[in-house]
Order: C-alpha cells, then structure tokens, then sequence
C-alpha cells in the first residue's frame, strides 16, 4: 500500500507529514520505556525482516497482490511505540533507496502503514488477551485477529485521505469498497504471517514478546516430590514458557534468536523474492481500475542503483534483485538497530528470564 507521488495533493500531504512527524516523535519518546539491552537489537531485526517479507507479494485475487504492512507484527513483538518506529524506518530505507513510494508521500505512507495499522491491532490484540484464556494459544489468536482487521482499516483510513486531497476526480465510495474489499483479503495473508512469526517467537522466547509480558503465572517448584510456591522474589515466567522452556531450564540466547531471525531474512529477501507475485497489489490495482493513478509522478529517487529492488548495471534478474534484497535487509538492520540501541533503557540485574531446572 505504498502511496506514490502525485495521488494526494501538497497540502494534504504537508498535513500527513506533521501527522507523521509528530507521531514518530512520541514514538521516540515511548520507545525508551519498551527498550532494553536485550529488545533493542530484536528491534532492529524486525525492521529488516518486515523489509524482507514486504518483498514477498503473495496473489489475493486475479491480477492483484499483495504484501504485509507489518504494523502488528511490529507492535506485538516489541510494542506500539517502537512498533511505529519499525515501520518507519522501513518506508524510509524503502523510499529512499528502492524508489517504493512517493517521498512527498511519506507522511501518508507513515501514517497509514504505520501509526494507523499498529494503533489498531496493538488494541485489539490487547482487548483480546485480556479477555481469552491466559495461554500461549491466545497470543495466536489474538495476533491473527489484529492484524487481520488493521489491513482494510488502513485502506479506509487511505481513502479518507484520498477524499481529502485526492488529485483526481473519482467517487470516494467507489474506491471505499475497492480499497476495504481487496484489502480485506490482503488482511488474511497479514494474518497468516503475523500469527506464525509471534508464534515462533513466543515458542522460543516468550519474555521478548512484548505483548505477552502480562502473561504471567506463579511459579511452582518439586521439591521431595510435592509442587511448592516458588520464593516470592523470583520473577514471574510466563505462561506461555511453562509446558516447554522451564522444563529445560534454559532459553535460546537472545543473540541465536537475532541470528536465526537475521538469516532468515536474509534467504527470505535474497532468495524467496524472486518467487513473490509479479501482479500489482492491492493500492496499485485499485489505482489503475479506478484511475485514481492520472497524475502519478516518477520517483525522485528513480536513478538510485537500487530503484525497483534491483542493482543497477546486473542483468541477472535473479541476482540482481536477490542482491538488492540482501543490501535492504542490511541497511535496515544496522539503520534500526543503530536507532533503537540508542533509545534503550539500561537493563536491571533480574531481568534475565528464570532459570529452574526443577520446575514443572
């Protein structure tokens, strides 16, 4: 849903920009609360591995694609404010460097993508969590259904936008019922991904999920056989932890699971891309059916090496656009990394999750 230059007009997108500016900066401020030594870095990687997964567009309907925004999966794992942030260095590596929506529409893009997709599935996950069973299975349900709603809210909130300071004349309801109806489709594959990723996270390390932090139960201890309360000034564990990473006693390092997550965007990226639909998503076709796309504009940055997700002067397409994946996730890692260490809150001694071999 990259928003090229030239579909909504100056003042509007002068008015999206200090939307977005402004809500970038709370987010900068909130971000030191959810930062820590151990989540900054974890940060970053979801920066780069959205990047990588916004290369895979997959097919929703005939001619159409589409791709995940990554605002709830951004803001389950690391919260809201950093979730924000997330995402707008993203468009912003995206934007510059690949030629993927209009510069001028960056605060568009930002607000929608961003704030506005992360606002709404960060409260409905919350909502949600609150009112399901304390388990791990409700983190995936809860995950699926927020990300699955914020899709077609961001296309509505797109439209009221366009209905503002569209640069065409076009009914609005009729790119409404566009928008919202592919979108909603779109939202399934959003769903689909933020699901299995908060779970293969949660199955692994469950205390660097941000959205499953209050999941918590007392912790029992077998001591001569019998299941004791375990000391009060031993830290929670998460529920969610229980039936596999105490019986172990251990936890993956946080470094293996920035590893394992880096090189999984790596081959997303570079590999997988290669494969992603070549149809136009979900904004692109509405644009081109509805001809809300008349005055597009060609991208200031459409000479950049890498325009288009591909290395200028490399006729491989294979290659070049692998490569091109590779430097993107890159970029946005260090970017976003560099961002997010710097925001970070110096960890207390206990924050280390607990380690007792002997409980059930």
């Amino acid at each position: 849903m990259h928003v090229p230059d030239g579909f909504i007009n100056a003042p509007v997108s002068v008015g999206a920009g200090v939307v977005a500016a402004g809500a970038v900066a709370v987010s900068l401020r909130g971000a030191r609360r959810e930062l820590d030594e151990r989540t900054a870095p974890l940060a970053g990687l979801v920066a780069a591995f959205i990047f990588a997964v916004q290369m895979l567009n997959f097919p929703v309907a005939a001619g159409t694609s589409g791709h995940l925004l990554g605002g709830a999966l951004a803001a389950i794992l690391v919260g809201p404010y950093t979730g924000v942030l997330c995402i707008s260095v993203v468009l912003l590596m995206q934007g510059i460097l690949f030629a993927d929506g209009g510069l001028t529409a960056l605060g568009v893009n930002i607000t929608v993508m961003g704030v506005v997709t992360v606002v709404v599935a960060y409260a409905l996950f919350r909502g949600l969590v609150t009112v399901l069973p304390r388990v791990r299975r409700a983190i995936a349900v809860a995950s699926f259904v927020a990300a699955l709603l914020s899709v077609p809210v961001a296309a509505a909130v797109f439209t009221a936008i366009y209905a503002v300071g569209g640069t065409t004349d076009v009914p609005v309801g009729k790119v409404l019922t566009a928008m919202v109806g592919v979108h909603a489709l779109i939202g399934i594959g959003e769903a689909v991904i933020t699901m299995l990723t908060v779970g293969a996270v949660v199955a692994v390390r469950p205390d660097l999920v941000h959205g499953a932090r209050g999941l918590t139960a007392p912790l029992k201890l077998r001591v001569g056989g019998e299941l004791v309360d375990a000391p009060a000034a031993a830290r929670p564990v998460p529920v969610a932890a229980l039936p596999h990473s105490l019986r172990r006693g251990r936890y993956p390092h946080p470094r293996a699971v920035w590893a394992t997550g880096l090189a999984g965007a790596l081959v997303l990226a570079g590999f997988v891309s290669f494969y992603a639909s070549a149809s136009p998503d979900g904004l692109e076709k509405v644009a081109a059916d509805k001809g809300i796309d008349k005055h597009v504009e060609e991208h200031a940055a459409k000479d950049s090496p890498l325009a288009d997700y591909g290395v200028k002067d490399i006729a491989d397409a294979r290659l070049s656009g692998g490569l091109a994946g590779v430097i993107g996730v890159g970029v946005t890692v260090v970017a976003g990394t560099g961002i997010f260490w710097s925001l970070r809150r110096r960890r207390t001694p206990d924050a280390e999750p607990t380690r007792v071999p002997e409980a059930v």
